[in-house]
């Protein structure tokens, strides 16, 4: 949920979009669980949510339009019932694969880094929460790895839950969840202002950068808007739009 809340950002400072309103950040993740529940029931039971890979190739081909997106996505499911098209993909060289993936991944992280750009990184506040969370973020998996791997070092941090035992390995296996987990409890903990922690600046800018007409069009679906007039009800729901 956390990767897909800063990619549906991505995307949109790619696209050249507004940033998403709460309404459309909520019904970007009710639709990524209602994906998951839909593979449950057809067998896989893999995950479906954003891939960052994609909002990098909106920065890469600068085509961010809907109806592409929904064209390649028929053209995705009608290769993958071709089993040569699949070969074809799975015998391209892993240095090809990695090279594209090196692009890719790095548009994505300027443009989180990018969000950056609304803090005061003069601060010596700020310089430390940014340092500690991608130290930390970067560290403690390669800490955890080895000792998870190791049956006689993973006993120094079981609990005898199994469940919370997975849950915990899971955790310090990401550096994305420590990383973010850091930074937010630092930044909410640690006394600092409004416009030294960039939030006032980010308001303005949304502000100012916010047109009605605009966000409504992109953001508002029809169809639920729809049933919304039909139901006036329905706009108490998180993801409905007032």
């Amino acid at each position: 949920m956390i990767e897909s809340l800063g990619d549906y950002y991505a995307c949109a400072k790619l696209a050249g979009a507004p940033p998403p309103p709460r309404y459309a950040l909520n019904r970007g993740v009710l639709m990524e669980g209602v994906g998951c529940f839909l593979t449950g029931l057809c067998g896989p039971g893999i995950g479906v949510t954003s891939y960052s890979e994609n909002i990098a190739a909106i920065g890469l081909t600068k085509v961010g339009s809907r109806r592409v997106i929904f064209c390649g996505s028929v053209v995705v499911i009608i290769m993958g019932m071709i089993g040569k098209i699949g070969a074809l993909f799975a015998s391209m060289p892993g240095p090809v694969v990695g090279g594209m993936y090196l692009v890719m991944f790095g548009i994505v992280a300027a443009v989180g880094i990018s969000n950056l750009r609304f803090v005061d990184l003069t601060s010596s506040r700020n310089i430390f929460v940014l340092g500690i969370s991608l130290y930390m973020g970067i560290v403690v998996p390669m800490w955890s790895g080895p000792i998870m791997a190791d049956p006689e070092t993973a006993g120094m941090i079981k609990t005898g839950n199994k469940e919370f035992d997975q849950l915990v390995a899971v955790v310090l296996s990401s550096g994305m969840i420590v990383g973010s987990f850091i930074s937010c409890f630092l930044d909410n903990t640690l006394p600092g202002t409004d416009k030294e922690r960039g939030i006032t600046s980010y308001r303005l800018a949304s502000e100012d950068g916010a047109d009605k007409e605009l966000m409504d069009k992109i953001y508002r679906d029809p169809v639920m808007e729809f049933f919304a007039k039909k139901l006036p009800i329905l706009r108490k729901l998180p993801f409905v739009p007032e």
